[in-house]
This record gives structure tokens, C-alpha cells and sequence, in this order.
């Protein structure tokens, strides 16, 4: 047996040992830590911190730009002026011209790619991609579409749900019909591989569609006299005023609030998904249609919303994404929209702090009208056959005062103590014998239709 004094010191030694090992490892793991922060920071610094910075408008004026949707970017003019302000800047960006089927990607400023687009979302339908800035959120080598069930060879999303993909397969390896489009740009799979080596996250993709224009239509002006405190009436594709009031102030909106939240709920929720309706969903509305405990699908929903103005719908729709989060998206869509006076702080318009001017809702509806016109043919009742079946709900009442007008392409209605009455809608009229979409919006009204008729008759009368 060895002397004590020697298996006190065998054990020091070793007990030391341990603790240096143990003291070597946690500093390598502070190190890392340290180092991983490090780089987490710069990458967000470096790929998320993309700030752009564009010509406003075509008034010569330089503005930093929010991500997304941008109307002024459908005109030919902006969006060359904006292209060439990239490139005079060295920007690695990607150009999206659906005008001309051709997708280019930038580096430093200079074409590094160009090839043809394959297809994209079809004018008019569910799935029409809007013009605007974006930029790529994510990358996968496949990613397989929970929407249309199929895989996505190359992926880069850039919007919601909108990528920039290779020929789509379903899971048994078929390719996907070249008549079925998701609203994606859909390219050749070499070509989508080549673009997504040459993607990084963050880059800005610069999409442009001409049919969205504004054209060259011109009017000649009259003034008539209405109620409402605020109004604004002007044509959807070439922006000519009619006649407005008080149409940049500032005021409470009510429910022409719930077109957004229909926007984001078909933008960023699932409308396949169903919907399980719980206790905090079931809101005081005019017309009470759900039940604790019922499944409706997503896509349903957007019935009662819009047609009965249902606030049980509207925070149903919230509270599937989240009610904080859907909210903080509707403000986000309302930036990217250009409607920088508009606040919202709820999915129905209760509050007298949803608030707007006449300006920033024309931009809702020219956006609506341009590329989710399926709202717009909802609220008006014209929607008919959908890809989501036939409505769940019976019996529901339109409270768009205009539906079942031929000339009516949609809209939506609100009223409110702070609010007084409101009103969204866009006709179709012929005007030089041209049918002209005609946007009317009118705010603090006392009698909400009868100002938006004489709006109209005055259009009618005064420019035919």
C-alpha cells in the first residue's frame, strides 16, 4: 500500500488536472459564444441592413425605402429611374421585369445574369405578383410548397408567399402542368440554380409589371357640393383627381379598416387552413356567426369580413397568426403601400384610433384593384366559384351598399361614433369611350351613400 502522503498528492494532482481541463473548456466555449455573437451580428449587419435609397416619385427628391409592394414602381418611367439609381450605386439586386419575361441579377451594379421567365402569378387571379422592391428572405436547394403541394427546386423567397423557383415537381417526381402557376416566377431549373448561386439573403428584387402603368388619360374638372368632411375621387390608372376635400387630413376610418386585414390574411395565412374559433376570437358584431368550438376554414372567414363587416371574422383571422403579430403586419402592408399617414391598431376597426386619410386609401384600393382584385369581386358579391369551394356560410347579408350595381367593382363600408360614416368603393364607368376604374372614398359622411352617388353623377355628367 503507498504511503498516504502519496495518495493525497496522486489525487491533487489529478483533482488539479480536472479543474484546468474544465477551466480550458470554458473558456473555449466563452470564446465561441463570443465569436458566434460576433458573427451573428455582422451577418445581420451585413445582410439584413440593406438600405436603399430611391428617387421619390419622380420628384427629383431622394427617400429610403421600405421593403415591399410599391404602386409608383408599375410606371415605366419610376421604375427605370429607380433601376438606374442601382446601378449608379454598384447594388447587387435582382430585376423581375414581367412586362418582358426576363429575370436579370445584378452584381455590382452590372448584368451578371439574364434569362427568361417561365411564368408567373396570372393578371387578375389570386396569385398576380405585385410590382414593388423585395427582397430575398430565405434560401433552399428544395423547398417543398405547403400550398401547392409540390417541391421548389432553387428557392429564394422574396414576398409572403412568393418565391423565385425552378420547375415545380409533386412529390411522386411529375412535373407540375405549365398551365398551373402559384403567382411564383417560375424559371428553368438551370436557370433557377445559376440565379440562386448568385443570390444572397437580403438582396432587393426589383419587380416590375407595365400593365399596372399609369397611362396618359386626361380630364377636365368641375366642382360639385357634397356632406362628407373628407373625399377624394380619382381614376384608378391614370391617378386624375376629380374632385377631392380634406383628403390628406387625417381621420378615423372604421371598418374600411378590415381591407387590410383581408390583404394580410390572404397574404401570409394559409386560406386552406381551418380555423378552430375559441373564446377570444368571439367579438360584439352586428351579425354574430361563430361558435366556440367551430372549424372554418381561413378562406371563409373572408365572407362575413367583408361582406357583414364581422369583427368576430376579423380578430378570428388576427389570432391565427398571432393578434400582435397580425396587427404589426397590417401596419407593415400599410407602409409598403405607400400609406404613410395610416395607423392601425386592431383587425375590425373598432377602435377610433384605426386611422387614415382619403390619399393613403385610394393607394389601398389601386393596389386591391391592381392585384387582389378577388377582394374587391367578394365585397361585390361577383366572386362566384373559388379554389376554396363553395361559401360555408348561408344566408349572408351584403352591407356594401352598392352591390348588385353592374358598375360596382367592389369596396367596403364602416360607421363608427368617431368615425361618422365611410366608404371605399370603385366603379367601372365609360368614359371617351373607355371603361375607367373610378375610386370614390368618402369620410366623416353623414349619409355615406348618398355622397358617394353624387360623386359619381358628378364623374358621369361632367367628363362623358
Amino acid at each position: 500500500m503507498p504511503p498516504k502522503t502519496q495518495t493525497h498528492q496522486t489525487r491533487s494532482a489529478g483533482f488539479l488536472s480536472r479543474q484546468i481541463s474544465f477551466g480550458v473548456a470554458l473558456f473555449a466555449f466563452i470564446g465561441m459564444l463570443a465569436l458566434a455573437s460576433f458573427l451573428f451580428y455582422n451577418f445581420r449587419q451585413t445582410i439584413y441592413s440593406y438600405t436603399l435609397t430611391i428617387p421619390d416619385g419622380g420628384t427629383g427628391k431622394q427617400t429610403t425605402f421600405d421593403y415591399g409592394p410599391k404602386a409608383t414602381l408599375a410606371n415605366a418611367n419610376y421604375f427605370a429611374s429607380v433601376r438606374s439609381q442601382f446601378v449608379q450605386n454598384g447594388v447587387n439586386f435582382i430585376e423581375a421585369d414581367l412586362s418582358v419575361m426576363r429575370l436579370r441579377v445584378y452584381k455590382n451594379g452590372t448584368i451578371a445574369l439574364d434569362v427568361p421567365i417561365l411564368s408567373k402569378g396570372r393578371d387578375g387571379s389570386w396569385w398576380e405578383t405585385p410590382a414593388g422592391i423585395y427582397k430575398i428572405e430565405s434560401k433552399e436547394e428544395n423547398h417543398f410548397s405547403s400550398f401547392g403541394q409540390v417541391n421548389q427546386p432553387w428557392s429564394l423567397a422574396f414576398q409572403g408567399n412568393f418565391f423565385i423557383h425552378g420547375w415545380p415537381t409533386y412529390p411522386d417526381g411529375t412535373p407540375v402542368s405549365s398551365a398551373y402557376s402559384g403567382g411564383c416566377i417560375r424559371l428553368s431549373d438551370d436557370d433557377a440554380r445559376k440565379v440562386y448561386n448568385l443570390a444572397d439573403l437580403g438582396m432587393p428584387v426589383l419587380v416590375y409589371e407595365q400593365n399596372f402603368g399609369t397611362d396618359m388619360f386626361s380630364y377636365e374638372l368641375h366642382q360639385p357640393i357634397v356632406s362628407a368632411e373628407k373625399y377624394l375621387t380619382a381614376d384608378l390608372k391614370n391617378n386624375f383627381v376629380f374632385i377631392a376635400r380634406g383628403s390628406t387630413d387625417v381621420v378615423p376610418i372604421a371598418s374600411i379598416t378590415k381591407l387590410v386585414t383581408a390583404l394580410v390574411s390572404a397574404e401570409y395565412i394559409n386560406l386552406d387552413k381551418k380555423v378552430v374559433i375559441t373564446k377570444m376570437m368571439i367579438a360584439t358584431t352586428s351579425k354574430p356567426r361563430l361558435a366556440e368550438g367551430q372549424s372554418v376554414g381561413a378562406f371563409q372567414l373572408l365572407y362575413p369580413l367583408l361582406l357583414e363587416s364581422s369583427n368576430e371574422a376579423a380578430e378570428a383571422l388576427a389570432r391565427t397568426l398571432g393578434r400582435a403579430r397580425f396587427i404589426s403586419l397590417m401596419n407593415d402592408k400599410a407602409v409598403a403601400l405607400g400609406m404613410s399617414h395610416t395607423t392601425l391598431v386592431d383587425p375590425s376597426g373598432v377602435s377610433g384610433n384605426n386611422i387614415s386619410t382619403a390619399e393613403d386609401l385610394f393607394n389601398l384600393a389601386q393596389y386591391i384593384y391592381n392585384n387582389r382584385s378577388f377582394i374587391f369581386k367578394l365585397t361585390s358579391g361577383g366572386l362566384g366559384v373559388s379554389a376554396y369551394g363553395a361559401p360555408y356560410f348561408k344566408n349572408l347579408q351584403n352591407f356594401n351598399e352598392f352591390a348588385g350595381n353592374a358598375e360596382f367593382v367592389g369596396g367596403k363600408v364602416g360607421e363608427s361614433t368617431s368615425a361618422g360614416e365611410t366608404m371605399l368603393s370603385v366603379f367601372e364607368i365609360p368614359i371617351h369611350d373607355e371603361i375607367r376604374p373610378i375610386a370614390i372614398i368618402v369620410l366623416g359622411s353623414r349619409d355615406k351613400r348618398g355622397d358617394t352617388e353624387t360623386l359619381l353623377n358628378f364623374v358621369k355628367q361632367n367628363y362623358q
